[in-house]
C-alpha cells in the first residue's frame, strides 16, 4: 500500500473526489489499525459553493479548510456525530471532499454508510482536525492493485438550504456498493 501524496491533494477538488474512490483510509490508534475503503465522497468547491462551510469565509472552525492540502477537515455536526473531509486545492481556495462512506476492510466495527457512521467506525474525532495525511498514523493509501468500477454521480445528500448548488452533481460513489450511505 502506498501513502498518497501531496500532489495528489494539491488538485481540482471534483477530480481528488472521483479518484479518492477506492483508496483505502487507513488510522493507526495503538495497535489497532483499521482500514475502510472509500466508496462514496462529496465534492465542497469554496467559498463560492453555498454548501460548503468555507461559503461564510475564514473562521475558527473552517481555517483548516484553507490548506495547505492533504489535511483533515473534522467536525462535529448536531452536537453528537463526526464528519471527514481530505482538504484540496492550493492553500487559500477553502476547498475540501467529505467522506461519506467505507466499506470496512481492517479491525473496522460498526455501520460506516454516512459520514458520522464511517467516523465512529474509525474511531475518528476532534482530534483529528487538521491532521497531516501524509502522518504515518493517519492517512489515505493506494491498495495499489487495479479497481475497475463504475462512478455514479447524483447531487449532495443534505443541502438543500445552498440554492442551485444543491442540484449539483457533486456527489460519487462506486455503482453497486452495498455500503453506500442512503439519501
Amino acid at each position: 500500500m502506498q501513502k498518497l501524496p501531496r500532489t495528489f491533494y494539491d488538485r481540482d477538488t471534483i477530480l481528488v473526489a472521483r479518484e479518492l474512490l477506492g483508496k483505502y483510509l487507513v488510522h493507526v490508534s495503538g495497535s489497532v489499525e483499521r482500514i475502510g475503503r472509500i466508496v462514496e465522497t462529496e465534492a465542497y468547491l469554496g467559498p463560492h459553493d453555498r454548501a460548503a462551510h468555507s461559503a461564510r469565509g475564514l473562521t475558527e472552525r473552517t481555517k483548516i479548510m484553507f490548506g495547505p492540502p492533504g489535511h483533515a477537515y473534522v467536525y462535529l455536526i448536531y452536537g453528537m456525530y463526526y464528519c471527514m473531509n481530505v482538504v484540496t486545492q492550493p492553500e487559500g481556495v477553502a476547498a475540501a471532499v467529505l467522506l461519506r462512506a467505507v466499506e470496512p476492510v481492517q479491525s473496522v466495527e460498526g455501520r460506516t454508510q454516512g459520514p458520522g457512521l464511517l467516523c465512529r467506525a474509525l474511531h475518528i474525532d476532534q482530534r483529528l482536525n487538521g491532521h497531516d495525511l501524509l502522518s504515518d498514523d493517519f492517512y489515505i493509501a493506494d491498495p495499489g492493485r487495479p479497481t475497475g468500477f463504475a462512478i455514479v454521480k447524483r447531487p449532495r445528500i443534505g443541502v438543500d438550504y445552498a440554492g442551485p448548488w444543491a442540484k449539483r452533481l457533486l456527489r460519487f460513489y462506486i455503482k453497486g456498493s452495498p455500503f453506500v450511505s442512503k439519501p
